[in-house]
């Protein structure tokens, strides 16, 4: 399952990076605008193209492939550092003298 992930994000990555990089920017009509372009100097506000849509949908594709490789990667071995090492016991304090009952005489001081 994670290398059959791992392709599907790879071929995302690719896919996105080439729709990104063939749209128009908003400011790509900006200079024929000066020319006497009847478009507004930063493009027209239609609704999104199909192109748009697709960015979209390839963007919420990577961040759910993002988010399933990470939880598959993230849940691998855990190994510590401390693996292997004995603990050490805590030393034992000096045990006390039980107390004594109230009403018993002390053989200190009579």
């Amino acid at each position: 399952m994670k290398p059959i992930l791992l392709i599907i994000h790879v071929f995302i990555c690719v896919a996105l990076i080439f729709i990104v990089l063939i749209q128009r920017g908003k400011g790509a009509d900006m200079g024929a605008a000066f020319g006497g372009s009847s478009q507004a100097v930063f493009g027209s506000s239609t609704a999104a193209t199909l192109i748009h849509k697709v960015t979209t949908i390839m963007a919420i594709m990577f961040m759910l492939t993002s988010l399933g490789l990470s939880l598959f990667f993230g849940r691998a071995h855990i190994s510590s550092v401390m693996e292997g090492v004995k603990q050490q016991e805590a030393p034992v304090a000096a045990e006390k003298a039980p107390a004594q009952p109230a009403g018993t005489p002390s053989q200190s001081g009579k």
